[in-house]
């Protein structure tokens, strides 16, 4: 490992506890370089601003940040154990190259602020992602909504209700997934603040160039308060998660659906070939894999919200307890993001059986519509229900599915999904 930026003279350093120090940071900090390059030449230019570095220094400082750029993209340098942690190897880096001026670049900055914005950026960056994804799974639920509706049970209590249809179930989901797209939105806005230059909490006695730093790297507004930056680390973290997991905790119930009606008791539902898998010993059997561990994604993301919130017992200030927050951020939201990006093609291609489903559909779920009709005619609901429960084995008699849904008119029903609010809606987020 190269020397540790903070390493004092007469201090030895035991090889054991720097490497319980470091633990797995530095291959962490691999995800985060590249924005960390990216926070460090604003820094530069607000230095430059403010004369701590020459207008030619600047210059040198970021060509030699774009080439650690490149050569880092193409695996011509390698961020692994020989340093501490992304921070100390560009520092080392710029002074290997351009002497003094390196030793120039961490002037009135922390390597906290450093992570911070690092962290904060491509924590935008997933937002955006995270969005996106919400507007695709969104959309193709409304586009199988708006398809011609096939019967399918109503469930309560995972016992036939009332009758309902592929495109009301579609159209479930795809209002959940544009409340998912607004709250990834939402989120961005809160996280979008600049904690460059509030240095390790507590200011610096320079004239930084904050205004600078936060236009240049697009960030909306300017965290002021030097304090409230570190606070924010983890608090800003978990509220990514929680985006995350408001997607996943729909995703979870439609994966539920999806692997009970893709059983043979159901026989609802086809999954293209290549969701499922083979079992290692049954030739006769295809699983459906994929929608389990779809089912399962949620865990992943609510466990790294709990670690984080977990670490989160603490003063003001920073405290190395956050080191490990950056691990559990880094695993939860690359698998929450992983498991959405499936979604979109798998609805998309899902195949509904329509005789299975037709043939589940028994002659009391229509005793509800008995009930409804016989009150909107003059009956007291409670005498017309107990009279549609008597008599709820023959409520089927002149019905089907089609007619029962076409009557269903009460807004977002059967007869009307009103799915060209949920379309303004999504569409109003897209822009």
């Amino acid at each position: 490992m190269t020397q540790p930026l903070w390493q004092k003279d007469g201090i030895k350093i035991d090889a054991k506890i720097m490497q319980f120090l470091a633990g797995d940071d530095v291959l962490l900090d691999r995800e985060f370089f590249l924005h960390d390059i990216t926070a460090s030449k604003a820094h530069v230019e607000g230095l430059a601003n403010i004369g701590v570095v020459g207008a030619d220094e600047a210059a040198a400082l970021k060509r030699e940040l774009d080439a650690l750029a490149g050569d880092f993209r193409s695996g011509a340098f390698v961020l692994d154990e020989r340093h501490e942690d992304g921070h100390s190897a560009i520092e080392a880096r710029l002074t290997e190259r351009l002497g003094d001026a390196g030793r120039r670049v961490h002037t009135g900055r922390s390597r906290n602020d450093q992570i911070l914005v690092a962290t904060r950026l491509w924590l935008k960056e997933k937002l955006a992602t995270l969005q996106a994804l919400c507007r695709d799974i969104a959309q193709v639920c409304l586009d199988r909504a708006a398809q011609a509706p096939l019967p399918l049970p109503g469930y309560t209590h995972l016992q036939r209700a009332v009758v309902s249809s592929t495109a009301m179930w579609f159209a479930g989901f795809a209002e959940g997934f544009t409340d998912n797209a607004l709250r990834a939105q939402q989120t961005a806005v809160l996280i979008d603040a600049n904690p460059l230059g509030t240095a390790a909490g507590y200011g610096v006695n320079l004239p930084l160039d904050r205004v600078h730093t936060t236009q240049a790297l697009g960030f909306a507004r300017m965290q002021v308060s030097p304090v409230y930056a570190q606070l924010s680390r983890g608090k800003f973290e978990m509220a990514v998660l929680e985006a995350i997991a408001s997607a996943l905790l729909d995703l979870r119930r439609m994966a539920w659906d999806l692997s009970l009606f893709t059983t043979a008791e159901f026989n609802f539902v086809k999954l293209p070939a290549e969701y499922t898998t083979g079992s290692s010993i049954m030739p006769n059997k295809r699983n459906p894999d994929v929608v389990e561990l779809l089912r399962a994604s949620y865990a992943s993301v609510a466990a790294a919200r709990c670690e984080i919130e977990q670490l989160l017992s603490l003063p003001s200030g920073y405290q190395r307890d956050l080191q490990f927050s950056k691990g559990s951020l880094f695993h939860g939201v690359t698998h929450g993001l992983a498991a959405l990006e499936l979604v979109p093609d798998l609805l998309a291609r899902l195949q509904w059986n329509e005789p299975a489903m037709r043939a589940a559909i028994e002659p009391s779920m229509y005793a509800t519509d008995v009930a409804i009709e016989q009150a909107a005619a003059g009956v007291p609901f409670r005498d017309a229900y107990r009279a549609a429960a008597e008599a709820a084995s023959a409520a089927g008699a002149g019905r089907t599915p089609e007619s029962s849904l076409e009557a269903r008119v009460s807004p977002g029903a059967g007869h009307d999904l009103k799915l060209d609010q949920v379309q303004q809606r999504l569409d109003a987020i897209s822009g």
